[in-house]
Order: structure tokens, then sequence, then C-alpha cells
């Protein structure tokens, strides 16, 4: 288990370098600031402007890098009263005592919420995919630990979520064909040497790396989910030599990093996320999205409370945790590719066109605006990976916080400075 001190000591060295549901309405009280903690991917001005004019309340978001902001959050959580990141940061969060439980009986649409979460299977056929598969730690257990026995008491809100896998330019990268020949060991292909980036995130780009090296032949894993220390060694090992040859031509911090070094041609394959896709194509660059044929990564958003919120806060909280819920912000996001805990609600918010091609994977009817109002799919096109439910069947591994985490911790900052 991940201890708080020693979580603090590495994520320091690694920064230093880079229900029931129940319909009552808690309203919160009048000039009430929450303070939101997290990274750019939710905490976004056009949400918070829509929040503060919905709830009456004003928002003081705080977004930064996913290492700062989980290292802040785990050492102090007077710093927060949400904090919205991604599952793989829940243990950690936990362990270091900085959040509290959520009470489902305050959640107003808490009974839409989809089965991803709470059984782990968007459909029974589905994956449901290697790790911290978010439904094995959303319920605090009677013990106080984290597991799948439904409590009423969780220890995120789930909302936000989505598949990812990496993106290549196709003036350069002939396109593939999902699901067939599409791979995750195209990011250790020669033929891509000197022409690949990579997410500096060591519970996500980690996996990444896996499922390429398990892809190209270079390794197996007994459980990727959960990489022993051998497996760590042997992994970084063979990462650690592709970086001295050259391989890799940039490990990008942010989705605008990422962006660039795709638009000057720095790289033409890359780890990506979704925005950063569209982003690109609205920049004319050719971008697909690979839907490989070994999985995609999973991620899950989570909304937490802070231990040191108090009653007047959580009161606050709720509102808008309820509010994430309740169909704008749902849309809004579907616009950039993300997915919403309670989809259904949000649909009213969406043409038909769009929820098409979002949710059912159907070809565009006509040109679809994204969140800025330009255009980032055009008629005809077919959403990379399919519908909702397809993309969700196919899940190689969640983003995870392993019980070898420090360990690795330490294998990524000597792969990122070597």
């Amino acid at each position: 288990m991940i201890s708080r001190r020693n979580f603090i000591k590495s994520v320091s060295a690694l920064s230093a370098t880079c229900a029931l549901a129940n319909t009552a309405v808690y309203a919160a009280p009048k000039n009430r600031t929450l303070r939101v903690l997290g990274t750019h991917v939710t905490l976004q001005n056009a949400i918070k402007e829509k929040a503060q004019k919905d709830l009456g309340i004003t928002l003081e978001f705080e977004p930064g890098g996913s290492s700062h902001v989980l290292q802040k959050a785990a050492s102090r959580p007077s710093s927060f009263d949400l904090y919205e990141q991604w599952s793989d940061s829940i243990n950690i969060l936990w362990e270091a005592e900085a959040i509290q439980p959520i009470d489902v009986s305050r959640l107003r649409y808490w009974d839409e919420i989809n089965n991803l979460t709470k059984t782990g299977r968007i459909s029974p056929e589905a994956k449901i995919g290697a790790g911290d598969a978010p439904y094995k730690i959303l319920n605090v257990q009677p013990d106080g630990s984290l597991g799948q026995q439904f409590t009423g008491k969780i220890s995120f809100l789930p909302y936000v979520h989505n598949v990812d896998s990496f993106g290549y330019n196709t003036r350069h990268v002939p396109q593939g064909i999902p699901y067939e020949t599409e791979s995750w060991a195209w990011l250790l292909d020669d033929k891509w040497h000197g022409k690949v980036g990579l997410v500096n995130a060591p519970t996500i780009g980690i996996f990444d790396m896996a499922l390429a090296a398990q892809a190209k032949g270079l390794m197996t894993f007994n459980n990727i989910g959960q990489m022993s220390k051998a497996e760590v060694d042997k992994l970084f090992d063979i990462l650690v030599s592709y970086k001295k040859k050259g391989h890799f031509n940039g490990i990008w911090n942010s989705v605008p990093e990422s962006v660039n070094l795709m638009n000057n041609n720095n790289v033409v394959i890359e780890s990506m996320f979704s925005p950063a896709v569209s982003t690109l194509n609205k920049m004319d660059v050719p971008v697909s999205y690979a839907a490989p044929k070994e999985g995609f990564r999973a991620w899950h958003g989570v909304m937490c409370l802070s231990s040191e919120a108090d009653e007047e806060v959580q009161e606050t909280a709720y509102e808008y945790m309820n509010w994430w819920l309740s169909g704008w912000a749902g849309a809004f996001i579907a616009r950039q590719g993300y997915y919403i805990s309670n989809p259904q609600r949000s649909r009213r918010y969406l043409s038909a066109a769009e929820w098409d091609y979002w949710y059912d994977g159907k070809p565009a009817v006509t040109n679809l605006m994204g969140t800025d109002g330009c255009t980032v799919v055009t008629k005809g096109e077919r959403r990379s990976g399919g519908s909702y439910h397809q993309r969700f069947s196919n899940v190689a591994v969640w983003n995870t916080v392993m019980d070898t985490y420090e360990y690795s911790l330490a294998r990524w900052y000597e792969f990122i400075v070597s």
C-alpha cells in the first residue's frame, strides 16, 4: 500500500523534472465560493461560467498538471473543496486521508448512472479491462477500505470518462483499419524512429508503453494492470534503450504540448487525448485516432470531496456535483469526444446528428461544431472506434496505480532523464 509520506516524496522528485436516489434539493448558500482543484480536462471557463450562472455560486478553478495537482491534493486537503482528476488518483488520495466519502442519497441522479462504473461493464459482453476498473474502487466498505460492494458511500462521483490510444498523422503514417491493423506496436516501430511522442504521466504513459512492448512481441505480462518489479524492470530497460537511440522526439505534459509536437512535425505518431486530435484536425493536420486491435487504455474522471470540507461547503459541493450530471455539462464535453456517466440526460442538449456521431458511432450527417463553435467533425466522418458501447467493450487496461507504483515511478524518472 502506498504511504502518504512516500507518495509525496516520489511525486516531488518527478515534478522537479518536468443509491438510492433522493430528490431533495440542497440549496447552496448564497455567495459561497467553491474551490476546485484539477486538470484542464474539466476545469474550463465555459463550464465555470455556466455553473456559476445556474447555481448562483462562485467557483475558483485551479487547473494544473496531473502530478502537481495530485501531490497538492494528497498533501494539503485544506487547499481544495472538490478535486477533479482520474480514477488512478483515488487510492493515493484515500490512503492520504485527503478525501471523504460521498453520500449517494445526496446525488440526485445516482440511479441514472450506467453500469460502467457500478459493475465494470457497459454491456454484458464487454471486457472489464485490467487494472483499477473504477467499480473496484468506487464503494467505501464498512471497514474503511474501497471495494465493489455497494454501501451507499462512494469515494468519487462518476462523471466524465473516455478511452485513449494514440494519434498518427496520415500524411506520413498510412491509414490503418480500426480494431484490425491499428496496433499499439506502432509506437515502437522502427519506421517512425525519431518521430514518436509520449505523455509524461507515470500512471498513463507506462501502460501505453507496456501495451506497445507486448504488442510488438518484446515482452509479455502476467497481469498488465499489476506489473511485478521484474516486469517493470524489463519494460524500462526496453524503453531506455529506445530513448537512448533517439526513438522518441517529444514527451509532453499537456494537450497543447501534444498538439504542438504534431503540428510542428516533431512527431508523426504519439500518445494522445481526444481534444488534441480534434484541435489538429481543425488545423488541417490529418490525424487519425487509433482503435488498437489490442484494446484501449481507459480512464474515468473522478470528482472527490475534500476530507476537510465542512457541512456548509458540502452543501455547495453536492449542488455542483448534481449540476454536472444534470445534462448541459455532459453535452458540452461530448463535443470534445468525452462521455458522461448518465448520457441519456445529456441527450436533449445534443442534436440528433451529434448524438448519432458521438455516442452511436454513425457517420455525421452534417458538419459538427466543437465547444468553440468551430467545425470538429465534417459531414460523412465516422468516429474512430465506433459507438460508446463498442469503444468501452474493448478496454485493455485502465489507468492504474499499481502496487509497484513507487518503484515504477523511480524507473519512469530514470527513463525521462536518460
